[in-house]
């Protein structure tokens, strides 16, 4: 794909917009403080997550009907509390702790290279978080997207490659058009088979320290960036 050829860039967002570990951590951490209990609050973001994923794959196999990914954290987050033992949590303590993934800190390069990358593409995220997740983590993070995308519009969770022809048809574009950003292959595998060019960007840390990322083939994809800068760099976007 040529830079020239690009009019809108669809992002990922948690893992490659946003630091979605260490955030959940904080926020579990925090809500363990005012329980006055100690957990393995690391393994415990990692149990949320992959129930995450779990929930999404049965969704796309039919073997659940739709749910939004706040209603799957929420089944998760209920289940999680009754495995590690966290009792006496109010209605409105589960609420507000189930949208701690509405709370998600950008890594530091996001929005600066957002910035950069908006003064020559339309930007808009593209996940599997619902809109009125995708909107207030966009307004916590100061996230500068032209509009926000979500599989929600669509019915089926990405890496279907109907989400991400969708998509591009929702902004008047074909998917040619169109440069998909994550830091997941799977993902940029989907977006290949919806006809989307894809770039691949580096967040090793994602998962921890202890258990970094080994990156993608670099050539699998059109760009291969090690952060949002680097990838503005790449497409011509200069330093304003």
């Amino acid at each position: 794909m040529e830079p020239a050829a690009i009019k809108a860039i669809f992002f990922d967002v948690f893992g490659t917009v946003v630091d979605w570990r260490s955030s959940i951590i904080r926020e579990a951490e925090q809500l363990g403080r005012g329980l006055g209990v100690v957990k393995d609050w690391p393994a415990f973001a990692d149990d949320w997550r992959a129930g995450y994923h779990a929930g999404m794959r049965r969704v796309n196999a039919g073997l659940d009907d739709w749910k939004t990914v706040d209603q799957i954290h929420r089944e998760c987050l209920e289940a999680l509390c009754e495995q590690y033992g966290i009792t006496g949590l109010s209605e409105p303590q589960l609420a507000t702790f189930n949208c701690a993934w509405h709370r998600l800190d950008p890594w530091p390069d996001a929005v600066d290279g957002l910035k950069r990358l908006k003064a020559g593409y339309v930007i808009a995220p593209l996940s599997n978080g619902n809109m009125a997740l995708l909107t207030n983590l966009s307004k916590f993070a100061g996230l500068p997207w032209d509009c926000v995308l979500s599989s929600e519009l669509v019915g089926r969770y990405k890496p279907d490659p109907k989400v991400y022809q969708a998509a591009a048809t929702m902004l008047g574009l074909e998917p040619g058009e169109v440069l998909m950003v994550a830091a997941h292959g799977s993902d940029l595998r989907g977006a290949t088979a919806g006809g989307l060019g894809t770039a691949y960007v580096s967040r090793p840390d994602e998962l921890g320290p202890q258990r970094p990322y080994a990156p993608e083939d670099s050539r699998e994809f059109d760009f291969h960036a090690i952060d949002f800068k680097n990838l503005a760099d790449q497409l011509g976007r200069s330093v304003p």
